[in-house]
């Protein structure tokens, strides 16, 4: 039914426009969504004043609460997609996020190009199931095709000269997320910021945990109000926290 409904809507409004009220509603609505409350629980964990990386930044929706919450800090936003992108920097004019800054490429680990899909289901694409292709995904792989420049965070040019350290980074980037951990590992080592990113149970959310893990971070999952060590959680959540230990 949902699928049918945004097929009808994107037919009436344009896909364009459609991601615009898209992202207007769910900036309105998340705050009551019991699925996003451990990205609100993210943000208790960090102080404003610093520089928040939002990677994978979609359609602006988390940029905007982070600009909202965080006044005095500098968000830069990275989404390769243009019709995310697009969708993004209307919300910033619409709310007037003056400390976002966003730049349209992909993070990883090696610089250069690479392949991205806009899945399509039923004739709708969905943006919030964008991915690298690879051999790491094997699921929805067939859709709107994009090839998209890719940074390493390491040596992205606007990360060196920095007027305030990174405090947080919030990475949505749907199982490449090992590959942006490895081009940022001089930048996490040097500011030591709280990391959150959605995980899956796979090789994928091995290698993350141990790699963040060799650079003395502990891995967390929430639970109700409380964060608990993944390793003696008893249960299963996809969204992780990564705290330096002290």
């Amino acid at each position: 039914m949902k699928t049918f409904v945004k097929y009808v809507l994107q037919k009436i409004l344009g896909l364009k426009t459609y991601l615009y009220v898209f992202a207007v509603f769910v900036i309105v609505k998340i705050r009551w969504d019991k699925k996003e409350k451990d990205f609100f629980y993210f943000m208790q964990l960090f102080a404003d004043g610093g520089t928040i990386l939002d990677l994978g930044a979609n359609i602006g929706v988390t940029s905007y609460h982070f600009s909202k919450k965080f006044p005095d800090s500098n968000i830069i936003s990275i989404e390769p997609l243009t019709l995310n992108m697009d969708t993004l920097k209307r919300v910033k004019k619409r709310f007037g996020l003056t400390n976002v800054t966003e730049y349209q490429v992909a993070a990883g680990d090696t610089p250069g190009e690479l392949e991205m899909v806009m899945p399509v289901i039923n004739n709708v694409p969905m943006h919030g199931l964008s991915h690298v292709v690879s051999d790491e995904v094997s699921d929805l792989n067939t859709g709107l095709k994009y090839t998209v420049p890719v940074v390493v965070l390491d040596q992205f040019e606007p990360l060196q000269t920095l007027s305030k350290p990174v405090s947080a980074v919030k990475m949505d980037v749907e199982n490449f997320e090992y590959h942006v951990l490895k081009g940022a590992e001089k930048l996490i080592v040097k500011h030591q910021p709280v990391i959150y990113c959605e995980l899956w149970d796979n090789d994928n959310r091995k290698k993350c945990i141990s790699f963040l893990n060799n650079l003395n971070y502990s891995a967390f999952i929430l639970d109700k109000k409380e964060l608990v060590p993944f390793e003696k959680a008893n249960f299963e959540k996809h969204n992780f926290f990564f705290l330096p230990r002290v």
